[in-house]
């Protein structure tokens, strides 16, 4: 049985070579195929002088070579690095020079946004251009060079399971991007859980929508090689109407989302008669999905059970999961936690808290992150010694639990207020506004107001074709909040600013306010009615 993440591709690929693993656009690969490719990648890495724990990072969208490069570099002993192929200059130079990364996978036609980054580093990695040839004035090695050179398997790192895997790097909404440390016996220990609950077979044709530098993408990508199910990669969800359609043409069975993923979905008129009985289950993590959406998601298909989940980059993108058989009973609930792990309520002094009442989360299990890169006061503070000193981890999250282990997101510690003296969590705000059947996208923050200390913000992207207006929010509102939580102030926009996995960044709104001149004024008199 695999104890190293490459592992899966390697015995799967010695079980059912001739299996699709992945599908990206035209192209596709077996798992033989993709096996051979990543093995040439980690044959190429050795030579340049990876070698075990050096780091390699990765900054290309998703595709066929982004995931050889991820295989490859584990292959090789090294440390993976995801990096968003949309980060900037300045930022990718901070990744590189915090993460010491040895080599740099990088597509060629993104050269302009590269090389600058470069000029910062004081040891600059060497570069693997994926493109048909070198960028003007760049050096490095070309893919296309390193699958030609021939090779056989690379030389054995000596790899064991408590060797970091990969460092992800969060999204920094609330400051510089943190590195998480997740090693090879964290991702073996929850992909099993993963394919586990999910109930995966080599059958199974997922659709992946998510970026692969997001946590949540690449468990496809992991859980995809360890079951042995084909793997649809698709490099966004920017053109929604061609998913559609290969989700048709494959006869996709598992599609994990966000909630932008799934409200898209919805509003496309396409999808209402579209062919997709083949689809058996979808996964929903990274935010809450709204109460009403997860109702039109079960009407439109039936045939299709829905796993409501929660976790963080610092548990391996998950935690819990609620048993599809549950979600009539506990709807609003994320589930109990997964398979060998641990979830429970505690107070500041990391006390378990009794059910009911609201507290921070706290996980034990072999999903903890090491820590984080180069942190160890950030470290520190998150990770802890339990009473038969384990690590727990304190997630800055806000739950309550139920006597039979359910937990219930609350809110972010950071995201709650006061309004009038009185607490508000977003979330509970956020849930009465996407019950109004018009709203495609809600953000609630708190501002600055001299009646209430602090206001309620709400920020609303209507759906296509629907005029919402104050009126009709208001009083949607006020039958459904009390007079605190009910928004003061409310703002309609065309979209909302959105991290790479898709969820909406609170953070960025409240720096526009906090930027701007501090004049908040009611939309309409209504407001003092709250």
């Amino acid at each position: 049985m695999a104890h190293l993440v490459h592992q899966f591709l390697c015995e799967t690929a010695g079980r059912d070579p001739s299996r699709t693993a992945l599908i990206a656009g035209d192209a596709r690969r077996s798992f033989a195929e993709l096996d051979h490719e990543s093995d040439a990648v980690a044959c190429a890495l050795q030579s340049a002088g990876i070698a075990r724990g050096d780091r390699v990072a990765v900054m290309l969208e998703n595709s066929i070579e982004y995931v050889a490069g991820l295989f490859g570099t584990l292959k090789a002993g090294g440390v993976f690095v995801p990096v968003n192929p949309s980060t900037k200059a300045d930022k990718l130079t901070y990744l590189l020079v915090d993460a010491g990364v040895r080599v740099l996978i990088a597509p060629a036609a993104l050269a302009r946004q590269v090389l600058p980054a470069l000029e910062a580093v004081d040891t600059p990695p060497t570069i693997l251009w994926v493109g048909a040839r070198l960028p003007d004035g760049a050096t490095g090695l070309l893919y296309a060079d390193a699958l030609a050179a021939p090779h056989h398997r690379p030389a054995d790192p000596g790899l064991i399971d408590q060797d970091l895997a990969a460092i992800m790097y969060t999204s920094g909404t609330t400051g510089r991007p943190k590195g998480v440390m997740l090693t090879h016996a964290n991702y073996v220990n929850t992909s099993w859980a993963i394919s586990t609950y999910l109930g995966n077979t080599p059958d199974d044709v997922v659709m992946c929508v998510l970026p692969l530098t997001f946590g949540y993408g690449l468990s496809q990508v992991l859980t995809g090689a360890r079951v042995g199910f084909t793997l649809v990669l698709e490099r966004s969800f920017a053109f929604p109407m061609e998913t559609l359609k290969r989700m048709v043409q494959y006869r996709v069975t598992g599609l994990p989302g966000v909630p932008t993923v799934f409200s898209t979905l919805l509003g496309l008129q396409a999808a209402k008669t579209a062919d997709l009985g083949s689809l058996r289950y979808l996964t929903n993590a990274a935010a809450p999905l709204p109460a009403a959406h997860l109702s039109r998601l079960r009407e439109r298909f039936p045939q299709a059970v829905f796993h409501s989940m929660y976790g963080m980059t610092e548990c391996c993108t998950r935690i819990s999961t609620l048993d599809p058989t549950e979600l009539d009973l506990k709807p609003a609930s994320v589930g109990r936690a997964i398979p060998n792990c641990e979830a429970f309520v505690a107070d500041e002094e990391g006390k378990r808290l009794p059910p009911g009442q609201v507290g921070e989360l706290v996980v034990r299990g072999a999903n903890v992150m090491r820590g984080y890169w180069n942190l160890p006061e950030e470290t520190a503070r998150r990770l802890r010694r339990g009473p038969q000193g384990e690590t727990l981890l304190f997630t800055g999250d806000l739950f309550t639990q139920d006597a039979e282990g359910h937990l219930y997101f609350v809110s972010r510690k950071d995201d709650v207020f006061k309004c009038r003296g009185e607490k508000v969590s977003p979330k509970e705000v956020e849930n009465a506004l996407y019950e109004l059947d018009g709203v495609l996208e809600a953000c609630v923050i708190g501002v600055p107001d001299d009646a209430d200390g602090l206001a309620v913000k709400a920020f609303l992207v209507p759906r296509d074709g629907v005029t919402l207006s104050e009126a009709t929010i208001r009083q949607h509102c006020r039958g459904r909040l009390e007079s605190h939580l009910a928004p003061k102030f409310i703002e309609f926009r065309d979209s909302l600013p959105k991290t790479d996995s898709g969820k909406i960044r609170r953070a960025d709104l409240m720096e526009e306010v906090r930027a701007s001149d501090g004049s908040i004024r009611p939309l309409s008199r209504l407001a003092g009615e709250g």
